[in-house]
This record gives C-alpha cells, sequence and structure tokens, in this order.
C-alpha cells in the first residue's frame, strides 16, 4: 500500500512539472542584420524559419561598425559583418567567433565615381576625396587597389562617412569616389548614374562573416546549428526565385524595385563553414591590413575560427 502511495505521488508530481516545462519560454537568438545581407528577408520570405523551436529577435543595422559594438557588448548572439571588420574586432580582443562565411559575386563591392567624373582608374583619384568607413570593406578595397596599381596609401584623401552618408554625398559632389556594396551600388547606378572604376574582383576575398559572440554558444549551440542550416537553404531559396524575392524584398524594405532586381539579379550569395580556403584568405586579409598599417600589430586568424558548426551546413 505504501509502495501505491509513493508512485501515485510521483505521478502526480510528474503530471503538475509537465506544464511549466511545456510553458518555459523558448530560446532566442538575437541576430545582427545589414541590407547588404537582407538576412531577415531571406528567410521570412522562404519560410524556413517556420516551426523553428526557437524565436529569433531581428537587429537592422545600416554597416558593420553597430554589428561589431553588438556583438562585442553581447547584445547580439550573431552578426553579419565583412571580413575585414571581424578581423579588426576579434584582434582588438573582443569574445567572437567565426563559425562560417557568406560569399558573393565580388563585383557587388564597387568603387564608384559620378557619372560625369573624368576618373576611369584608381589612378586617376590622385588626391581626391574618398569616402571610407573603418574596418570595413570600403577602406580595404581602396587600399588593396592602390597597392595593386603601385600606388601609396595617402594617394587620396580620404574621408570617414557612414554609406548612407556618402550615399548622399557623392551625386552632390562633396565625394569624388565611393567604394561600397550594395545596395548602394545598384542606388547609385539606377538613380544617378554612377560608374564603377573597378570592383573586388581580383583585389580581395570580399567573404562576410557569420560572427557568434562566444558566451552564446554553449548555452545556445543547438539553435545556432539550426538556424544556419535554414539559413543556407534560404540562400538557395532566392537563387531559385530571384525576381520574386527582389519584389517582396523591394516592398517590405521600401527599395525601388528597380534597384532590388538589379542587385538580387546578380548577388549570388551563398552561405557555409569556414573552409580551408577561407581561413586562408582571412589570414591573408589580416596581414594585408598590418602592412597598410590599418592593424596595429599581426594576429592569427585560427584562434577565432570555430569549425564545430561545419557539420549545420547540409
Amino acid at each position: 500500500m505504501n509502495l501505491f502511495r509513493f508512485i501515485r505521488h510521483g505521478l502526480a508530481t510528474l503530471a503538475l512539472a509537465a506544464p511549466l516545462s511545456q510553458a518555459a519560454e523558448p530560446i532566442t537568438l538575437v541576430i545582427g542584420d545589414q541590407n547588404y545581407y537582407n538576412v531577415q528577408a531571406s528567410v521570412e520570405a522562404s519560410g524556413v524559419l517556420d516551426g523553428a523551436p526557437y524565436k529569433v529577435d531581428w537587429k537592422h543595422f545600416q554597416s558593420a561598425a553597430p554589428v561589431a559594438e553588438g556583438l562585442e557588448a553581447g547584445a547580439l548572439d550573431l552578426g553579419f559583418l565583412g571580413d575585414s571588420g571581424f578581423i579588426f574586432l576579434a584582434a582588438k580582443g573582443a569574445s567572437v567567433k567565426l563559425i562560417g562565411v557568406s560569399r558573393q559575386n565580388p563585383d557587388t563591392i564597387a568603387l564608384l565615381v559620378p557619372k560625369d567624373s573624368p576618373a576611369k582608374t584608381i589612378q586617376d583619384l590622385k588626391g581626391k576625396k574618398v569616402a571610407y568607413w573603418p574596418g570595413a570593406w570600403s577602406q580595404q578595397l581602396t587600399l588593396r587597389a592602390l597597392e595593386k596599381a603601385g600606388l601609396p596609401k595617402d594617394y587620396v584623401e580620404f574621408v570617414k562617412l557612414m554609406p548612407i552618408d556618402a550615399a548622399a554625398a557623392l551625386p552632390q559632389g562633396s565625394i569624388d569616389a565611393f567604394p561600397v556594396w550594395e545596395p548602394y551600388i545598384s542606388q547609385q547606378q539606377v538613380f544617378s548614374g554612377a560608374r564603377t572604376i573597378l570592383t573586388a574582383r581580383g583585389l580581395m576575398p570580399g567573404l562576410s562573416s557569420i560572427a557568434a559572440n562566444a558566451n552564446s554558444i554553449e548555452p545556445k549551440r543547438a539553435a545556432i546549428a539550426d538556424f544556419l542550416g535554414r539559413l543556407q537553404k534560404a540562400r538557395a531559396w532566392v537563387q531559385t526565385h530571384k525576381n520574386a524575392y527582389a519584389d517582396t524584398w523591394a516592398a517590405k524594405s521600401g527599395l525601388d524595385q528597380a534597384v532590388s532586381r538589379h542587385w538580387i539579379g546578380q548577388a549570388d550569395m551563398t552561405v557555409g563553414p569556414v573552409d580551408a580556403g577561407a581561413a586562408a584568405d582571412y589570414q591573408g586579409t589580416a596581414d594585408f591590413l598590418l602592412t597598410t598599417g590599418a592593424l596595429q600589430k599581426a594576429f592569427d586568424t585560427k584562434a577565432v575560427i570555430d569549425n564545430s558548426f561545419s557539420k549545420a551546413f547540409n
């Protein structure tokens, strides 16, 4: 009889506990996105997050700098930013890891000049005002172009501007050149007739970082791995639905349809693990930034690469 009462009491306890565990709040991934990556738009349009056993709290930014700040402060679990932006962040000791990479058409990173500019090459920009943002692709693209041409880094006059401000400055003539990425390239080309004088092709890897705050990895490992797999599916979906996606994204973001179609039609974004090639490219970028003085001391990128999510990419 005592045994019966013990079992009955145990079953009652389990019955009371079950609703509590079921009511527990699901994990939330806080993800920093940028216009260039349109991660939120792609996963929502493709529907790949349907049924995900966690929540996603999207934070949207105009450039890499606030994404880096959010990762460093622990306000973001994941963030999307360029290779140089991630390297600058990691090199200063931030608690971050590179858990995946995004690849895209290198022509979607370009140096633009106004349509009436006589400039046709980097050599034509001597003493001219060129926009940049520290740690962003804009800085790396211009520095690499100068190096390849055998020109010193002070050959041009660098003007520190956020991309959104540089986008307004170029048509007004306040700057002479605008190194930038999408959708700014398509906006400038469609609306003001800006010309491309060079792109990242043959100059820089143009890899993008899927970065994680190191302190989020273990507590949220399963959710992060699941999200990476779904993101890969979203990118594949966009490749087969370019116009439909571009139109949806234009309506969602308030972007002109001609701009979004121009961009998405050639973006060709994919995501995957940090393979040997990507790892070598990151180290090469860090070494380049050191030789130009943009990075103050040598940095071993292997220390911040986390390959434990490689199997998440199917």
